[in-house]
Parts: C-alpha cells; sequence; structure tokens
C-alpha cells in the first residue's frame, strides 16, 4: 500500500509535469497559430483543422494520421499540445495572447465550417 509520502509525491511530481507541458504548449501552440495566420500550403490547412479541434473537437474532429502529413517540427508542436490537453491545466486558446479571438479568426479564413444545427 503506498503511504501518505508516496501519494504526495507524485502528486508534485504531476504537478510540475503538467505545468511544464503547459508551458511548451504555450510556445508550440503560439508557433502553429502564427503559421496558420501567415502561411498557405497543404501543411498549413492541416494546422488550421488542428487548432479549430483544439478549440471545439465536436465540431472539428481531428484524424490524428495528420500528424504524418506535416514537417517533423509541426508534429511536434502538434504532440506538445495534445500533451498539455491531456494534462486539463488550461485550454490552449487561453495560452496564447488572444488566443480565442485568433483560432475563430484561423477558422473562418481556412474555410472550416462550423456543424449546421438542427
Amino acid at each position: 500500500m503506498a503511504s501518505f509520502e508516496d501519494a504526495d509525491r507524485q502528486q508534485r511530481e504531476w504537478a510540475h509535469r503538467a505545468q511544464a507541458s503547459q508551458a511548451a504548449a504555450a510556445q508550440a501552440y503560439a508557433r502553429l497559430l502564427d503559421m496558420a495566420e501567415n502561411r498557405d500550403s497543404g501543411q498549413i490547412r492541416r494546422i488550421a483543422r488542428f487548432l479549430a479541434s483544439t478549440f471545439n473537437g465536436e465540431a472539428f474532429p481531428f484524424d490524428l494520421f495528420e500528424l504524418r502529413a506535416v514537417d517533423v517540427e509541426i508534429s511536434d508542436d502538434m504532440l506538445a499540445c495534445l500533451d498539455a490537453l491531456r494534462w486539463a491545466k488550461a485550454d490552449l486558446h487561453k495560452l496564447v495572447p488572444d488566443g480565442e479571438k485568433r483560432v475563430l479568426a484561423v477558422i473562418e479564413a481556412w474555410g472550416l465550417q462550423w456543424p449546421q444545427s438542427d
């Protein structure tokens, strides 16, 4: 049976991992947003879909096999974002200045469609 000290140590370790993950994701998310706002290519369309999915995964599902279709640096940034989502300390768009506004602009600029409500 785990002792109180073991449980406390594990909680501190998880808190540290979550904080480090969130810090890395903030930088990665900012880079991805910048690319989606300022570049145009097939890879960037995938980035836009990824950003939309992190904003609203039900409205904008993302096929994880898309990670294979982007450069390694881009997929590394996407994976950093997914790691932060796992820890669920903050919505990714809240980690960057004007994140919600910027993601919504990317969704619109790339012509991603919100699902029709019935």
